[in-house]
């Protein structure tokens, strides 16, 4: 009697496996957590990119903004969210500092990074230096002489400590020589409304925020973080052209939780892979003029682990923030 009713177990294991493998992906509504607030370049990235996902698989995906300790509760949520492929995370930079950042708060990190599954690489885009269109600061050099006379005098804003923006400007203080007063804000978006305001001196952003206040006459570039010279602000030095060995950017990226699926995680790819080739959201990465820089699970897989330890590294020279 054991044996069949086993039998009779397994079977209907198998029953249930086979009809679940027929239930096709994504079958109700996709939840996509960005960990930050509104207005930042995640948000800019991603709602076209969900829109476009939306149309292909005729099931919402749908955008939460969930800010909080640098995007560390955002990527938290998807990190221990069922793997079933309807929690996802679109991250930014940050999210490979995350755990380092809880480390030297002294907290228990409140995800690891391999419980984050990558999809896709959407976007890379370099950091830029900025100051409002009426600061005395008309050049990099002219702020770097300011700071190194007045060392603590000039603050900066960021979207929090050992984010994107805090990073990118300790690795250019860093190579600069100088020191500024870091002002941590909840994300990218209040970071930019501090220095519209006046509150602090100098910000950091990408150029799919920056290109609206540049082009509106209320910010001014100095700097750029590239490799090489931005095609929309061909004027623009690079830190590297300017004799600084630093170079950072703002990527974004899709994620699921570690265990979804392997069906649905290469559905997910290919839907995305097609995305980034739709005329609709390509236009839209034109008209906020971020480049789209695409790279599949795998070879995604393997930048993210550079960039991790790279910025992991950066993290552990600020050291713990008081």
């Amino acid at each position: 009697m054991k044996v069949i009713a086993t039998a009779l177990l397994l079977a209907a294991l198998l029953a249930v496996t086979e009809v679940s493998a027929d239930v096709p992906y994504p079958n109700h509504p996709v939840n996509v957590i960005v960990p930050f607030p509104p207005g930042g370049v995640a948000e800019l990235t991603g709602r076209p990119a969900l829109h476009v996902l939306s149309k292909h698989f005729k099931q919402p995906f749908v955008l939460i903004n969930k800010p909080g300790a640098g995007g560390s509760l955002g990527a938290a949520a998807v990190a221990t969210a069922k793997p079933d492929g309807y929690t996802l995370l679109l991250a930014l930079a940050s999210v490979s500092t995350n755990p380092e950042a809880d480390k030297m708060a002294g907290r228990a990190p409140a995800f690891q990074l391999d419980q984050l599954a990558p999809i896709a690489l959407l976007t890379a885009d370099p950091v830029i230096l900025m100051v409002k269109s009426d600061s005395p600061y008309k050049t990099l050099k002219d702020l770097i002489d300011d700071a190194k006379k007045r060392p603590g005098a000039l603050n900066y804003s960021s979207s929090g400590n050992y984010g994107t923006y805090h990073v990118a400007t300790e690795m250019f203080s860093n190579a600069a020589g100088i020191q500024m007063k870091h002002i941590p804000y909840a994300g990218g978006g209040p970071a930019l409304i501090a220095l519209l305001g006046g509150q602090v001196d100098v910000g950091l952003l990408g150029p799919s925020v920056a290109s609206a206040q540049i082009k509106a006459g209320k910010l001014r570039p100095l700097a750029s973080w590239g490799g090489k010279r931005l095609a929309a602000l061909p004027d623009l030095p690079t830190l590297k052209e300017l004799g600084f060995d630093v170079e950072y950017t703002i990527w974004s990226g899709l994620f699921a939780p570690a265990g979804t699926p392997e069906l649905v995680m290469t559905t997910l790819r290919d839907a995305v892979r097609a995305m980034v080739a739709d005329e609709e959201f390509k236009a839209s990465m034109v008209k906020i003029e971020t480049p789209i820089n695409y790279l599949d699970a795998p070879e995604f897989k393997k930048f993210w682990e550079q960039d991790a330890k790279r910025l992991s590294d950066v993290v552990r020279k600020i050291g713990k923030i008081e």
